[in-house]
């Protein structure tokens, strides 16, 4: 059994393709997205999702979200006394939406297309397959989350020959692809985005005008920062959201037995972001240059993910293209429906025989070399591109170098990925060293070949042609990789976690949240928090399924009253 997995830095989903279209699995709480959160319990046991973000403020140094910006590199976090990557978290999201769809489907799941911002280097794409392994899948293909959102959208448009851009802006990443979809083909023109703007980003602009007004002597959080922060966090995310839909909003949290509380208009947030919107624009505008497709000529822009619910940023995409933006599609759900079709495409279903997909190298790629100034110095450090980025993939290029200096018995090819004129703006990915024969400078030459395909794998061959010998090799991971025997004894850890049994997941979300709400609220509405919290543990003591089931919806409806409805 194959499956689709958009692994989002807020939420994320899995799917299936069926017979008649693709499909997404819900989890144990009947949701059809989890969030990206992982916590530890005092006792050790491992909480995800939905339980685990319910304990983001009150139990800050045992939780951790928005991991998915630190993949692809080695900065890790610690909790209850263990240290984790992000490869290590996400694997624990990718293990606990794999356990939710084995029960839904009663079968094994053991393959998986995961989705990754188009904008991902080669490093945080092989992170984010290491996570999937660590998670016990093979991952087939890893896709970019806009060209999953195309399939979502296309699949049913195959006659559709005009191009179309899809604007995707999550939780942490922003991404831009233009996408053309013809007799049966759905051809990825250009990519483009920042891996470092999402929805968390315009949160903190509400923590920091929280903070300007709770706390403008810096006092309040003195020792307790983490905490502070929090609880600003979980407030910020659902000012954030009322301000979709209201011209200001209440941002309040409860510091030290006391309810600090503001209201946010929708304007004055619309003007601090503003800086945020304009950093909107240049990967748009990139895409467009790269694609060579003027903005008139495309015939949708379709909005995907949930930042983009923001009026703010729907304004913006208006006066960007001159147009309402189309947005049939859930925009929290398009990249796994999207991921869903692709593991279709991969299990050879049927149904999907007569569509192709084809993707864009989203970074370009190329060698360290030398060149000579004006004055007949020596540069170093500086980027030769031989597979430009958005050329379409698969895609084999060559270039010919030749010797800085006589007499030179060895030439060494470093390979980068990147856009920067200078190698050291750049990601390095490996080295060869080629032995050449001795001859005066620029008298000896190599080709260097690229090739590369769609699952991000890069393979470099070097021609010597004075002696014909060719040297090779393949990308297949960066220098700070762990070895195969790292990442079995990883695998081995993180099975022998302490998972908090999978029928319990429901209770166990209400009753974090009811203990955050207890945590948040003040005077008679805390009291009553109390009571529905004491009044819930008595009926998981009487272990009858029934009534424990009864409960949890008659506390989750009291919840709902106090604070709205949760979110995803």
């Amino acid at each position: 059994m194959i499956v689709g997995i958009d692994l989002g830095t807020t939420n994320s989903a899995i799917g299936i393709w069926r017979g008649d279209g693709p499909e997404l699995i819900p989890n144990r709480l009947g949701d059809l997205l989890t969030p990206s959160a992982v916590s530890v319990s005092d006792s050790g046991e491992i909480l995800v999702g939905m339980a685990a973000r319910e304990r983001q403020s009150t139990h800050s140094d045992q939780t951790v979200t928005a991991f998915k910006r630190l993949m692809g590199t080695q900065q890790s976090v610690q909790l209850h006394g263990q240290t984790y990557t992000a490869e290590d978290l996400s694997a624990l999201v990718l293990r606990s939406l794999k356990a939710d769809a084995e029960t839904f489907l009663g079968e094994k799941v053991e393959e998986a297309v995961i989705t990754v911002p188009a904008y991902f280097n080669d490093r945080q794409r092989k992170a984010t397959r290491r996570a999937g392994e660590l998670a016990g899948l093979e991952v087939k293909r890893l896709v970019n989350e806009p060209t999953a959102a195309a399939l979502a959208y296309g699949i049913h448009q195959l006659d559709e020959e005009q191009p179309f851009l899809v604007f995707d802006l999550g939780g942490g990443t922003f991404d831009v692809s233009i996408v053309e979809i013809m007799d049966g083909i759905i051809e990825v023109r250009a990519s483009a985005g920042d891996n470092r703007l999402g929805g968390e980003d315009f949160n903190d602009i509400l923590v920091q005008l929280g903070r300007d007004r709770f706390d403008p002597e810096g006092k309040l959080s003195v020792g307790r920062s983490s905490q502070f922060c929090e609880l600003l966090r979980a407030a910020a995310e659902r000012t954030r959201r009322s301000l979709t839909e209201a011209e200001s909003a209440t941002l309040s949290i409860v510091w030290d037995g006391e309810m600090l509380s503001t209201d946010i208009e929708a304007a004055e947030y619309e003007e601090r972001a503003k800086a945020l919107i304009e950093r909107l624009r240049e990967p748009v505008l990139r895409s467009l240059r790269d694609s060579r497709i003027k903005a008139e000529e495309l015939s949708e822009v379709l909005l995907v993910g949930g930042a983009t619910r923001m009026p703010i940023v729907r304004r913006a995409v208006t006066r960007m293209f001159g147009r309402f933006p189309n947005t049939k599609l859930d925009p929290d759900q398009a990249v796994a429906l999207g991921a869903a079709v692709q593991a279709g495409l991969k299990a050879k279903d049927k149904a999907l025989d007569e569509i192709r997909l084809t993707d864009v190298c989203p970074f370009t790629l190329g060698i360290e070399v030398a060149e000579r100034d004006g004055s007949g110095g020596i540069r170093d450090g500086v980027f030769s591109p031989i597979i430009e980025r958005n050329t379409v993939v698969p895609a084999s290029r060559v270039e010919t170098y030749s010797n800085m200096h006589a007499g030179q018995r060895q030439i060494g090819v470093a390979i980068y990925q990147g856009e920067a004129r200078q190698v050291a703006g750049n990601v390095k990915l490996g080295e060869i060293s080629v032995p050449v024969p001795p001859g005066p400078a620029g008298s000896v030459t190599i080709d260097c070949r690229f090739s590369y395909d769609a699952s991000g794998l890069l393979e470099v061959d070097v021609t010597v042609p004075k002696t014909g010998a060719v040297h090779q090799l393949v990308i297949v991971d960066d220098d700070e990789a762990p070895s195969e025997a790292e990442l079995d004894a990883r695998r081995r850890r993180l099975a022998a976690l302490k998972f908090h049994p999978r029928e319990d997941a429901p209770n166990i979300a209400a009753l974090a949240r009811a203990e955050r709400c207890f945590e948040m609220f003040l005077g008679d509405r805390r009291d009553y928090v109390g009571h529905l919290l004491s009044t819930f543990r008595n009926v998981i003591d009487g272990q009858d399924p029934r009534e424990i089931e009864a409960a949890r919806k008659e506390l989750e409806a009291s919840l709902d009253e106090l604070e709205g409805e949760r979110f995803l």
